[in-house]
């Protein structure tokens, strides 16, 4: 056993400034990876309203759609990790869209809860190498000071496929149903898959990339050699289980959100998806989403930013990912108000910093795999936390589900929804106080 070593040395490298461009472009890549896979998974919690209506399901029924998402995702991550590590992110993720494509076009033939469920499974499988592939390919394609701020764009790209949802699905859905708006965004992916496939290689691969760039990516000195990292070893590591918690806690406001905010702002608020008479116009929903994404929009940027800056004047890498982790997780805090605020405007504002606080902490746990592990592990642990995260989003639907059809409030929820994300800290000091390295075979 020897210590990996890339990991745990806060020592500035002896390049100064950085070389080259091309890695910020795969950046932009990862980015439409993400926003197309958010707009596959998110579209039927904007359509929640119209899809109940014209089947006719209850609250407990799309409780159960959203939890068969969740336990294939789950699943899908706990093998999905590993896959990655061996088989290498152009071919691994290429496979996943394909894949994930498919099944988002599936949904538009579904007619009931089970046809939807049997959907939702296939998705969910398909796409789970989504954030393992692209948070690993970060790892392959950025030095260590610059990889926060990377995970945090590409972790933007979440926040863009939700804001754009609304807009896609609900002017689709007005305009020809909403079936044929699953099949359209479904078939957008393939277009990313055409643009994955010409565009990502390896960096000591990629013929337009320079060699002063290669250089500036490899600075840290990772070796990319060796077995990928098997659970068993995984589990006995205090570093794996930093990112299994932290998942594990936070995820399930996200899923929350992802889900149910169009139901929450309607029930809470009296906002419409339409118009009352009308169908296929943006109504006041839409606006509020928006506002919503753009400001988790600004979180993951910001989030991702400020550690790497810190990390840039001098912080020891665990003090700057924790210390952005602490105030993320207090901006989170005021969610445990949001579902007794007056206002519309005042919801929309604190949920939109509980958002911005979740991709900040997000894009910040993300990047501490890379801290702890080289990136020939990093899929996997980042499978085994999204599995977490995703049993989390199955025990957040179902209380949600239930909560909704017993006493028709949400104020239990959101209460957690603030809370999480302190809990998660506590957790995540407890387990790994100093980032020590990991230990690979």
């Amino acid at each position: 056993m020897i210590t990996s070593s890339h990991v745990g040395a806060n020592a500035p490298s002896p390049l100064e400034k950085p070389v080259g461009r091309y890695r910020w472009g795969i950046c932009a890549l990862l980015f439409f990876v993400i926003t197309i896979n958010y707009i596959d998974r998110q579209i039927i919690g904007v359509l929640k309203p119209v899809i109940e209506d014209d089947l006719g399901w209850s609250e407990v029924d799309y409780g159960n759609v959203v939890t068969a998402f969740q336990a294939s995702y789950g699943i899908g991550l706990l093998v999905v990790g590993r896959w990655l590590d061996r088989i290498g992110t152009r071919k691994g993720m290429a496979i996943a869209i394909a894949l994930w494509s498919l099944a988002a076009s599936f949904h538009a033939a579904a007619s009931s809860v089970l046809g939807f469920i049997l959907a939702r499974v296939a998705l969910g499988i398909a796409e789970s190498a989504a954030y393992p592939g692209a948070v690993k390919s970060i790892a392959e394609w950025f030095p260590k000071r610059e990889r926060a701020l990377g995970v945090g764009f590409l972790n933007a790209g979440a926040n863009v496929g939700v804001l754009l949802t609304p807009i896609i699905a609900i002017g689709i859905a007005g305009l020809y149903g909403w079936r044929a708006a699953f099949l359209v965004t479904g078939l957008l992916g393939f277009v990313v898959l055409w643009a994955w496939l010409r565009f990502f290689r390896q960096p000591a691969d990629h013929t337009q990339l320079t060699d002063g760039e290669r250089v500036w990516i490899n600075q840290d000195g990772e070796d990319a050699a060796g077995e990928p990292l098997g659970w068993k070893d995984a589990l006995r590591q205090r570093q794996a289980w930093f990112f299994i918690c932290g998942k594990f806690f936070t995820d399930p406001v996200w899923y929350l959100f992802l889900f149910w905010l169009p139901d929450f702002l309607a029930k809470t608020q009296g906002m419409e998806l339409f118009p009352k008479g009308e169908s296929g116009i943006l109504a006041t929903i839409g606006p509020a989403l928006i506002g919503v994404y753009l400001l988790a929009d600004i979180g993951s940027i910001a989030g991702g930013w400020f550690s790497s800056h810190l990390v840039g004047r001098g912080w020891s890498v665990n003090r700057a990912r924790k210390t952005t982790l602490f105030i993320a997780a207090l901006c989170a805090l005021p969610m445990v108000t949001v579902a007794s605020v007056p206002e519309p405007w005042m919801a929309v504002l604190l949920i939109g910093l509980g958002t911005a606080a979740h991709q900040a902490f997000s894009s910040n746990i993300f990047t501490m795999i890379a801290d702890m592990y080289p990136r020939r592990a990093v899929a996997t642990i980042a499978g085994m936390g999204g599995a977490a995260g995703a049993v989390g989003g199955i025990l957040i639907a179902q209380a949600t589900g239930w909560t909704l059809e017993l006493t028709g409030s949400y104020v239990p929820i959101v209460i957690y929804a603030g809370l999480g994300y302190i809990i998660a800290f506590v957790i995540i000091q407890i387990l790994v106080p100093k980032m020590a390295p990991a230990r690979m075979r």
